[in-house]
């Protein structure tokens, strides 16, 4: 679980951590989950591939003030080899109450190009086919 501070510069003027800021949590915590793997974005990215996100989607069920820490538990929901789909659920801490659900879609690309990552990186395939 990645945990996080939320911070006096991502509120908004009802004193809520604004909504933009939780796509960018969830990069956070994306990022944190791939090195908690094996295999971290740097390293995938090393070898060429890079991940863009093709969908995101994000429910809000209770707001996050400023100094709450948030856990953000991420999760694969699918993996085909190709395209990639993680679940990213946000605890409040301490008390583990769940206050926003979030959904992101991933592709693989090389050079521009749809890549399989079996073909690609077979060592971050087979930790993402065994993480389900």
């Amino acid at each position: 679980m990645y945990l996080r501070k939320a911070q006096y510069h991502e509120t908004d003027q009802m004193g809520f951590i604004h909504h933009s800021n939780y796509i960018k949590w969830m990069e956070e915590a994306r990022v944190a989950f791939m090195d908690q793997i094996g295999m971290g974005y740097a390293e995938v990215e090393k070898a060429g591939v890079v991940s863009p996100v093709t969908a995101v989607s994000v429910e809000y069920k209770r707001p996050v003030r400023f100094s709450e820490e948030v856990g953000i538990q991420v999760s694969v929901l699918s993996y085909s080899g190709v395209r990639l789909e993680l679940e990213y659920q946000f605890w409040l801490m301490p008390e583990r109450e769940l206050c926003t659900t979030a959904v992101s879609k991933h592709c693989f690309l090389k050079e521009g190009k749809i890549v399989s990552l079996k073909k690609q990186l077979p060592e971050l395939d087979q930790i993402l086919s065994s993480v389900r």
